[in-house]
């Protein structure tokens, strides 16, 4: 029997975007979504592609993709986010590369294509954005509350050649939702970790992000978007910093 295959989306809220996600899927086994309690139509357009519904309240990506992965019903698990699709022929190659993997493989590496505005952006320190996608249900993310990564050791995976497509940044709106959050998690870990807050990482990281992004790795190539990526990790490391400060201070309350 060929190996079959798991998907689990997170959802909440995405009731504009979850379909082209959805579509990119109808060939899986199994469509698992883990929903974190969406007020909008999400759960209702996930059930019309024949999706599995569960709802789980929301803490941070690792601790919600560990709980939803032991309810997977097969032996493989295929990880997407709301705002990702599969790229024509990933599920053909997945299948070939399922039917010869050994007890030696335990994973598999994916490389994602950001779009920024539509476009793809090929420099910056954004391509190629090398992801563990798909794995064996026994596999866990380590427990951080930002960017976790599964306990995986490299000789134990393989890489695919079809991408992701990752909608990365398509407009300012959506992007200033998603900066809160992340932030705050990123800003969360650093608590966790013992990080406490310095005048020189808030002067000085930005701007050495931003020198890195656009120079070092060629964010120029990619004409405005490449600037725009330079400056929006620049940006990001900012607030990082300074909602460790705020939190140092008992002021920082947000989301």
């Amino acid at each position: 029997m060929r190996p079959q295959v798991s998907a689990i989306v997170p959802t909440f809220n995405n009731e504009t975007i979850i379909r082209r996600c959805l579509a990119s899927l109808t060939w899986v086994d199994e469509l698992l979504v883990v929903d974190s309690f969406s007020s909008d139509a999400t759960v209702e357009i996930c059930r019309g592609y024949g999706a599995r519904i569960l709802q789980h309240s929301y803490e941070n990506s690792a601790r919600q993709k560990n709980w939803a992965i032991p309810q997977a019903q097969h032996a493989w698990v295929l990880v997407l986010d709301s705002d990702e699709v599969l790229e024509a022929g990933f599920a053909e190659e997945l299948r070939g590369q399922l039917a010869s993997a050994g007890a030696d493989v335990d994973g598999f590496r994916v490389r994602r294509k950001n779009l920024i505005y539509g476009q793809w952006v090929r420099h910056g320190g954004i391509y190629p954005d090398t992801l563990v996608r798909v794995f064996r249900r026994s596999c866990r993310y380590h427990d951080r509350t930002v960017h976790a990564h599964l306990d995986i050791p490299a000789g134990r995976l393989r890489d695919l050649q079809h991408h992701i497509i990752h909608h990365d940044f398509t407009d300012m709106h959506g992007y200033l939702l998603k900066l809160a959050r992340y932030t705050r998690y990123e800003r969360d870990q650093l608590v966790r970790d013992g990080k406490r807050f310095r005048l020189r990482d808030l002067a000085l990281r930005p701007a050495a992000m931003f020198a890195y992004s656009y120079f070092y790795q060629q964010g120029f190539r990619d004409g405005l978007r490449g600037y725009l990526v330079a400056q929006l990790k620049a940006g990001y490391n900012f607030l990082i910093y300074l909602r460790l400060w705020e939190a140092e201070r008992g002021w920082d309350a947000g989301p």
